[in-house]
């Protein structure tokens, strides 16, 4: 997977940056590493990487804003690297748009491993477990197209349509709404969605899960998918 893989790199610390990079580059990534937001934005927008590993305090435009500024022109899948577990830098990355992040000090091959876990999401967008079960639960309309009220999703085309006007979704958000249109009206706990959406084969963050379905709230409706306290989520059928 890592082969032909383009990873940019914003991390303001030489040691860390230079370290990852040479770790990065051994597992056969090309890495593009910069010192603070500003050159790392010039570089997404020269380089189009696949991916972006962004540290959430570098110099210059700091890393959620960044992340906006990606987000604003581009899904592609972005990392946040955070010295601190606070609540407040998970947080504020994931709503900047970010679809995962890694606490510092990292070890080199755990890295590795959310990246290519991040990289098979975004290349299977409708993976297993998703797009399937989903056309045989929902209320179909032909054609791989799911409705929900007045929420249409095409698990075919991978669209989505809200009172007819499209939906944009990250590749992110779009798993976990399939996963949701899979088996609309059953719970599934944030346990599941990690291990379903974030191949995460281990307990993770579950703020990575609430953080998502609050953004995915906002783009299909407050009211469409339901808080089941103390136990997950559920789309309402």
């Amino acid at each position: 997977m890592a082969e032909h893989t383009h990873v940019l790199f914003v991390e303001d610390d030489d040691v860390i940056r230079e370290a990852t990079q040479l770790a990065l580059e051994r597992d056969g990534f090309e890495v593009t590493a910069m010192p603070d937001g500003l050159s790392g934005l010039e570089a997404f927008r020269a380089d189009r990487p696949d991916i972006a590993l962004l540290d959430v305090m570098v110099p210059g435009l700091d890393g959620v804003s960044l992340c906006r500024r990606i987000r604003d022109e581009s899904t592609v899948p972005v990392i946040m690297l955070s010295a601190r577990a606070d609540s407040i830098d998970v947080v504020l990355g994931l709503e900047a748009g970010a679809d995962d992040y890694v606490t510092k000090p990292f070890d080199g091959a755990v890295l590795v491993a959310r990246i290519r876990a991040v990289l098979r999401r975004f290349g299977h967008a409708s993976g297993p477990g998703s797009a399937a079960p989903a056309a045989e639960q929902g209320e179909t309309s032909g054609g791989g197209m799911l409705a929900f009220g007045d929420l249409e999703i095409d698990t075919e085309g991978m669209e989505v349509r809200r009172g007819g006007e499209t939906v944009a979704l990250t590749p992110t958000e779009m798993r976990l709404l399939l996963e949701f249109s899979s088996a609309p009206g059953t719970v599934l706990s944030r346990d599941k969605l990690l291990e379903r959406v974030w191949d995460y084969g281990w307990g993770g963050d579950t703020r990575v899960v609430d953080v998502h379905v609050q953004r995915l709230r906002t783009k299909v409706g407050q009211d469409r998918i339901e808080t089941v306290r103390g136990f997950g989520y559920k789309l309402k059928a």
